[in-house]
């Protein structure tokens, strides 16, 4: 596959996930969305694992990291599913987009060596506004909008928390062995929390929320790593950053479109400031390091 059509790949399932997300939970709820889902991925992603002769890894830092991603797509996917209910599906992407931030924040505690530097700090603070206007903005949504925007918060928060756990265990193990393993250890959590919440099968289903819980089990958990970790492996890292400045404005317009999603001028300045700190978080130290180089060369 070329690499632009693997990154274009990646822009139309980050930037469609969000919206498939509400879909697939509609009529049978979100706690069945996501486990539904979450099952079937694993199943596809073992199956792919197996296909591609990465079987799993069974050492202690192998079942630490499996540990570890399955907190983190529990947490983090439950808390999505949950809040999804509550706010426009474009706001996911956006609020989610802040992650790289999270995660540096974290980093900067727990892993040696990480660091935040100005420009990170600046990223940090504008991204903060931004969360600001869209939060003070769902007051005036609905009752219960301010609720989804603490819930994505929660779920970038895990998420964050346990990649940075990935990151200091260091198990040395494949993305889709990892990413095969974090599904088979949190396939039992969701079971548990479904059984939990009423545990009935539904019954029938609209073609649309079928074809939602498909498309996510398929492209949003197992091609849509597949094409990112391929794009990772062959171009530079800046540029894959850009992924997360691209999708949340895919997102907004699909949001808008598809499902009739507000995108007042609010809503916009708000995810403008969040891509702009990101955008300065990622890219000015760089900026700033070329141009240093620079100055020494001549």
């Amino acid at each position: 596959m070329s690499v632009p059509s693997a990154y274009l790949g990646v822009i139309i399932i980050w930037s469609t996930t969000p919206l498939a997300i509400l879909w697939s939970s509609e009529e049978v709820g979100f706690v069945f969305g996501v486990t539904s889902r979450m099952l079937i991925g694993a199943v596809l992603a073992l199956i792919v694992c197996a296909l591609l002769g990465s079987g799993l890894k069974w050492h202690r830092k192998a079942l630490l990291a499996y540990s570890a991603a399955a907190l983190g797509i529990f947490g983090g996917m439950i808390s999505v599913y949950w809040a999804a209910q509550f706010i426009p599906t474009g706001w996911i992407s956006v609020i989610f987009g802040l992650s790289p931030l999270f995660t540096a924040l974290m980093a900067s505690l727990w892993l040696e060596g990480e660091r935040l530097t100005r420009s990170k700090v600046t990223g940090m603070l504008m991204g903060i506004a931004g969360l600001a206007i869209i939060f003070g903005t769902s007051f005036s949504l609905n009752d219960q909008a301010a609720l989804g925007v603490l819930g994505m918060l929660v779920s970038v928060s895990i998420h964050c928390a346990s990649a940075v756990w990935i990151k200091r265990i260091d198990a040395g193990v494949p993305a889709i062995v990892m990413t095969s393993g974090g599904l088979l250890f949190a396939a039992p959590l969701f079971l548990l929390s479904w059984i939990a919440s009423d545990a009935e099968l539904p019954g029938d289903l609209s073609t649309r929320t079928i074809g939602a819980i498909g498309y996510l089990a398929l492209l949003g958990s197992v091609l849509g790593f597949a094409l990112y970790y391929y794009v990772l492996s062959k171009v530079e890292a800046t540029r894959v950053a850009l992924l997360t400045l691209v999708t949340p404005l895919c997102a907004l317009g699909l949001g808008n479109i598809l499902n009739n999603e507000p995108l007042t001028f609010e809503i916009i300045a708000g995810s403008m400031l969040i891509l702009s700190g990101l955008a300065t978080f990622e890219f000015s130290e760089k900026a700033a390091g070329r141009i240093r180089a620079r100055i020494l060369r001549y």
